[in-house]
């Protein structure tokens, strides 16, 4: 008793039987799992199933200071599906959730290395965050973004500029510079 008022998940008296031991080690390995899972499950967007606005804030905040410290470019890209009210309103909000989860798809396909990270920061609105990113291959990685949307070819006959979804990308590249501020790069992006 004394040990588990201390914090201990559990405890084993001796003697000890083997079968005992089995079962409560499978025990804790299990609700390790499940917790481990549960953290997995709290950065994830529950629609498109890529990473939500949470673990993007996370992640910005350890790169941005990683990008400070080491004086390396970080680009950002704000990335809006235009007209999307417009497809909604007509199409229907399943229309617009299935519509949702093709583009995040798509916007996660076109990122290439392993510390780049899309997320969906909220409603139709996606951001990525390319670390150790120049300007130009911030671009590139748009540029592909918005290529990839338009092949989906999903119709939107009540957008004013395209017969199909589109998005509109914003994208900032900074280098360590003392009178930028993670918020500046989100408003110049947005």
């Amino acid at each position: 008793e004394l040990g588990l008022n201390l914090g201990a998940v559990d405890y084993i008296t001796k003697p000890f039987s083997p079968p005992i031991v089995k079962i409560r080690v499978r025990n804790h390995l299990q609700l390790a799992h499940q917790y481990k899972l549960l953290d997995q499950l709290a950065y994830l967007d529950g629609l498109t199933e890529i990473s939500n606005r949470r673990r993007f804030e996370e992640m910005f905040q350890k790169e941005w200071s990683r990008s400070t410290r080491n004086s390396t470019p970080l680009s950002l890209a704000m990335v809006d599906v235009d007209f999307f009210k417009q497809y909604n309103d007509n199409y229907g909000h399943a229309m617009g959730d299935f519509a949702l989860q093709k583009i995040a798809k798509s916007l996660e396909n076109v990122l290439r290395r392993p510390g780049d990270l899309i997320a969906r920061y909220g409603g139709e609105e996606f951001v990525m965050l390319l670390p150790e990113t120049d300007e130009e291959p911030a671009m590139i990685v748009a540029e592909r973004a918005l290529q990839k949307v338009v092949e989906l070819a999903i119709p939107h006959h009540y957008s004013s500029i395209a017969q199909h979804l589109s998005i509109s990308i914003g994208v900032v590249t900074t280098r360590r510079d003392d009178s930028i501020t993670p918020q500046t790069i989100m408003q110049t992006a947005d």
